[in-house]
């Protein structure tokens, strides 16, 4: 689990990881910036011009499963974590067939082989501990709903693929320690003699 800085962190860890990883003589022949995009960089297609692969946080949603499931290394905690899955876009930007081909075969097969994002692979700015795990899944959309995802956004469609990084489980703050707080309440009684 990680502070509130963890849906930024998963992004960016995998743009990283996806830029490290760019082979040498694929880099020589097939340039390519790495990119996580927000909705306000994507609408700016002059930033665009050149060859880039971007990630694109489209969607968040509640992860349903471990919604209401407290903390793996504490149960007795009262506090429950937000549990979130991340849907993203990856999307290749370039003016030729062959680069956006290459480029997003290369990284889906990255993926493929490397899905899952753990405490090493994870940038630390969010708090991450030993045991979390992200894992990255693809994700299928239809038609239909690329295309709304697409309509809605202010460039043309670009071929990308989905992805879901499941599960970011991020804590709430810290609640500083106190004594718990005692409610008393008196009661009395008394034996009622018959008449009276």
């Amino acid at each position: 689990m990680a502070d509130i800085q963890a849906i930024h962190s998963v992004g960016n860890s995998l743009v990283t990881y996806l830029r490290n990883s760019y082979p040498e003589p694929l880099a020589t022949d097939h340039r390519c910036q790495f990119r996580l995009l927000s909705s306000g960089q994507l609408a700016d297609e002059d930033d665009l011009a050149t060859t880039t692969l971007s990630l694109y946080l489209y969607r968040v949603t509640i992860n349903d499963y471990l919604r209401n499931r407290g903390p793996m290394d504490d149960p007795t905690t009262p506090q429950v974590p937000l549990s979130v899955d991340l849907h993203y876009l990856l999307t290749v930007w370039a003016g030729n067939s062959l680069d956006e081909h290459l480029i997003l075969a290369w990284a889906m097969r990255q993926i493929h082989l490397h899905p899952v994002l753990d405490v090493s692979s994870l940038t630390p700015e969010a708090g991450w501990r030993k045991g979390d795990v992200i894992h990255l899944i693809p994700a299928e959309l239809s038609n239909e709903d690329l295309m709304r995802i697409w309509d809605a956004l202010t460039p043309s469609y670009r071929l990308s693929f989905s992805y879901i990084a499941r599960v970011v489980r991020i804590d709430p703050d810290q609640v500083a320690d106190s004594r718990p707080v005692v409610v008393a309440t008196r009661f009395g009684w008394s034996t009622r003699e018959a008449g009276a």
